[in-house]
């Protein structure tokens, strides 16, 4: 049987759980006609690069699909029929890749990333650098006493 990868975008108001539900719904379709699915990923509530019926993020799922081309179809239908879909790609590929996709292993890099010492923090305005909170020790920020100030110019 032909192999399909499917990348669905749900809506983000959606849980996980229901999410996982639209790929079960999908998981059934295919059941029935003798296929199975390979692989399933789901890659998190992300930010979408433009606004799709007024969502800004949305539940990103990714399935690997072995079935035949009448179980593919109905899967694209049931797909586009359901309102908590926004989109959704179906592409035949040659292989499964077993791995993790790259969004997966870019997720994991991001999260295995030293976050050490980046440098001191510049002094910034209204008091939000170093420095700032221990006071001023330079002489010209000194406060001097009263007499020195009256103007005579003679102590």
């Amino acid at each position: 049987m032909p192999l399909y990868e499917t990348v669905l975008i749900a809506r983000n108001e959606l849980t996980q759980a229901q999410v996982e539900a639209v790929a079960d719904q999908v998981a059934g379709i295919i059941a029935e006609t003798g296929g199975e699915i390979r692989k399933r990923e789901y890659w998190g509530l992300r930010g979408l690069a433009y606004k799709i019926k007024k969502n800004r993020k949305a539940h990103y799922m990714l399935l690997g699909i072995d079935c035949t081309p009448v179980a593919e179809k109905e899967v694209t239908r049931q797909l586009g029929l359901n309102e908590d879909v926004l989109r959704h790609m179906t592409l035949r590929i040659e292989a499964i890749d077993d791995a993790p996709s790259a969004i997966l292993a870019k997720r994991g890099d991001d999260r295995e990333r030293d976050r050490g010492f980046r440098g001191p923090r510049p002094a910034g305005r209204f008091g939000s650098g170093r420095g700032r909170e221990r006071g001023d020790d330079r002489e010209e920020f000194r406060a001097r006493p009263r007499d020195d100030l009256d103007g005579s110019g003679e102590e």
